[in-house]
């Protein structure tokens, strides 16, 4: 026992190695499945290129210029209205809510409408015949209050008379809620709908569906795509995706519209807000010069027109360009103030100069008051109104520079190239599509089969079961002839009662050469046994362990040794078909009872071969067996021939072969090439081990030789 247990240690070991060539030869075998997964993935990679919606884009390019108020000679009044703007702050603009509403209510992109088709692949097969169907709405609209149920509400739009127009909107419970014709508006509650153009088939129906202003932005966001060509170049590349080439078109066109417009409002609007403040200025600064004029022309005729003096009007002279300067500074003053805090630097110097020139008034005032009374007097009312006059034609020609600021106001955006889709779709990319699909399938097909080899390690060579101390007698390779016979056996009736026995058909097949190998290693390994009974077993069902049983007992009845070949598969055994007998009066019949030996024994119809059918299935297998009948059998049966065959069922499955075994002198374990893995032909000798049966050998039925396990195979078929 410490023995298996070390070899199945050493077994694992070795198999948790990686062997390249082995995993090529894997490969290799499964070529077929990997071509055929791979051919799959591929078929399905040009169904999808062909019938997927392609996605088209369409572009354009905005200049965004150095910003000038379009009047270069007007000096510091042009320079109060030039700034510059970058490129990162005008993609946020043309991103923002603002621009892209208008271009969301002008197309009406809260109404989204799309025609209904077979799921998955309708729309695409209409497309690829042509068959397109379209709808043009001018105007929908819904309650208010439904807007805040959901934000996408869907309606479906059926045409029940395309030759008028005729058509039924329903909503999502199948109630009508209005009806309508082409052409004209279709009012109906707070419903209102308006369709201008159909092209559809009879019968033809659409999902109408309307989403919030807020939804709409947000999709128009998401396909949009605005980038600067190159590093401070101040061009900017607009990108729009859509299924619809017109379509997106007209959008793009429309938001670079927009975005234009704004940026000419905007800056029209630093202007107009200047003449606003200097017109609500003009009529105040307009009365206090009539004022003046009149207070003076009023003094002069009351004293005789008196003149003033040469140190007078100097005084005059210098006093009215101060007062100029002053109203100059007040004016920039409340002009700066928009863009500037009173701690910017050109705020504080423009207060410093203000404060200059008012300590230069002062300066003069106090000469001023030099002078005689009738000559203060006369200055004063002189100087106000030439410094109002002065103030009034200033104030005049400010507001004519500033409405031909505003006429001229063209703004710092230009459209360079309007926007235009390409013919080609960007999405799918068809011929990548299919290469990525086809990779795609070979990779996994390629990791099917290495998880496959790596979760199931069936046998594939004779030295892996003598690895776990079981000698190898035979390897019987698979014969394609036999299955032939039996693809040829399940088309012709799937219940059939007779099965060919290859040893008969085909004696010369590599198969029964592999068995007769197995005879002569049999005779040596049975001189030793207590009889001539031989069970044969194996791990499982489905391994060919019957298939070996028939075509061996053929094999040795042909040397002239009288065989008895025993089903002891007393639940699912079918011997009986390989010989074209009945089942019935068989060993469960004989061990029950109902029958005797003389009536279980039947001629196989070949030389010196007789058998014994399962009989009837009973509820009790396992306790027949143990009955003293079944060993009274075996001793007659060993007896009576030179050499007793006993199938028995899978010993994994029930206990029969343990029963069995014990009256056989020699047995034989069976598993399948590929299929059987090593644990578990370790396991069924370990429950012979356990019940005392000491297994001979073992034979590897339906080898393959594959590339994984080339020269490896056939290394025991001649023993």
């Amino acid at each position: 026992m410490t023995s298996t247990q070390n070899m199945s240690t050493k077994l694992s070991e070795s198999n948790d190695e990686i062997d390249l060539s082995k995993l090529l030869g894997t490969l290799i075998d499964h070529r077929w499945m990997i071509i055929a997964i791979t051919c799959f993935f591929f078929l399905v990679g040009v169904a999808y290129a062909l019938l997927a919606t392609p996605i088209y884009k369409a572009d354009a390019l905005i200049q965004i210029e150095a910003k000038s108020s379009g009047m270069p000679s007007f000096g510091d009044m042009g320079d109060m209205f030039g700034s510059e703007s970058s490129a990162t702050t005008e993609i946020e603009v043309l991103q923002s809510r603002m621009v892209l509403g208008k271009t969301v209510d002008k197309l009406d992109l809260t109404t989204v409408i799309k025609p209904n088709y077979f799921p998955i692949i309708g729309k695409g097969l209409a497309r690829l015949l042509g068959d397109v169907n379209s709808v043009d709405i001018n105007r929908f609209e819904i309650p208010s209050h439904l807007y805040l149920n959901a934000n996408f509400i869907s309606y479906q739009l059926v045409f029940t008379d395309l030759n008028i127009g005729a058509y039924e909107l329903f909503d999502n419970n199948d109630n009508k809620i209005l009806t309508g014709r082409m052409g004209e508006l279709a009012q109906e509650g707070d419903y209102r709908l308006f369709v201008s153009d159909v092209n559809s088939t009879e019968g033809m129906s659409f999902t109408l569906k309307k989403r919030s202003r807020l939804d709409a932005i947000t999709w128009l966001q998401d396909n949009l795509s605005v980038s600067e060509k190159g590093k401070n170049t101040g061009v900017l590349q607009l990108s729009f995706t859509g299924e619809s080439r017109a379509q997106i078109e007209t959008v793009l066109n429309d938001i670079s519209q927009d975005y234009f417009l704004q940026n000419v409002a905007r800056n029209s609007a630093e202007a107009e807000n200047s003449l606003v403040f200097l017109q609500q200025h003009l009529p105040s600064v307009k009365a206090k010069l009539v004022e003046a004029e009149e207070t003076l022309n009023q003094f002069r005729e009351e004293n005789d027109s008196i003149d003033l003096g040469l140190e007078a009007k100097s005084n005059l002279d210098v006093m009215v360009k101060l007062e100029e300067q002053l109203n100059e500074l007040t004016f920039k003053e409340s002009e700066i103030s928009q863009l500037f805090t009173k701690e910017h630097p050109a705020y504080i110097s423009l207060m410093d100069k203000r404060k200059t020139l008012l300590k230069e008034r002062d300066r003069l005032n106090q000469n001023i008051q030099a002078l005689p009374k009738t000559q203060r007097d006369i200055l004063r009312m002189t100087r106000d109104v030439e410094v109002n006059q002065e103030m009034y034609l200033t104030l005049l020609n400010r507001v004519q520079e500033l409405n031909i600021v505003k006429a001229s106001t063209i703004g710092n955006v230009r459209i360079i190239d309007k926007a235009e889709a390409y013919t080609r779709a960007i999405k799918p990319k068809k011929a990548l599509v299919v290469l990525l699909a086809t990779l795609l399938g070979g990779m996994l097909a390629v990791a099917v089969v290495l998880l496959r080899a790596a979760l199931h390690r069936g046998v594939e060579s004779p030295e892996q079961i003598e690895q776990i101390g079981l000698p190898v007698y035979a390897s019987v390779p698979k014969s394609s002839w036999q299955a032939g016979i039996d693809i040829h056996l399940k088309r012709k009736k799937k219940n059939q009662e007779y099965e060919a026995l290859l040893a008969e058909t085909n004696p010369a097949d590599l198969a029964i050469e592999a068995l007769r190998g197995l005879r002569t290693s049999l005779h040596f390994a049975m001189m030793e046994a207590k009889n001539n009974v031989v069970m044969i077993s194996g791990p499982a069902p489905g391994l060919g362990k019957s298939f070996v049983s028939v075509n061996f007992a053929a094999v040795l009845a042909k040397t002239g040794q009288k065989v008895l070949i025993v089903d002891a598969d007393m639940r699912k055994g079918y011997l009986q078909r390989q010989f074209n007998l009945k089942w019935e009066n068989g060993l469960s019949d004989l061990l029950s009872g109902k029958s005797d030996i003389k009536n279980v024994v039947k001629a196989s119809g070949i030389n010196n071969l007789d058998l014994v059918t399962r009989g009837a299935v009973p509820p009790n297998p396992s306790e027949l067996l143990m009955h003293p009948r079944f060993e009274d059998f075996v001793t007659w049966a060993s007896k009576e021939y030179d050499i007793v065959l006993i199938d028995t069922p899978p010993v994994l499955a029930v206990t029969d072969p343990s029963i069995v075994g014990a009256l056989a002198g020699t047995t034989l374990l069976v598993a399948r090439f590929g299929v059987s893995s090593i644990k578990e032909i370790e396991i069924a000798y370990r429950r012979f081990e356990q019940a005392g049966i000491n297994v001979k050998g073992f034979v590897l039925n339906a080898t393959e030789q594959t590339a994984r396990n080339a020269n490896e195979v056939y290394a025991y078929s001649y023993e």
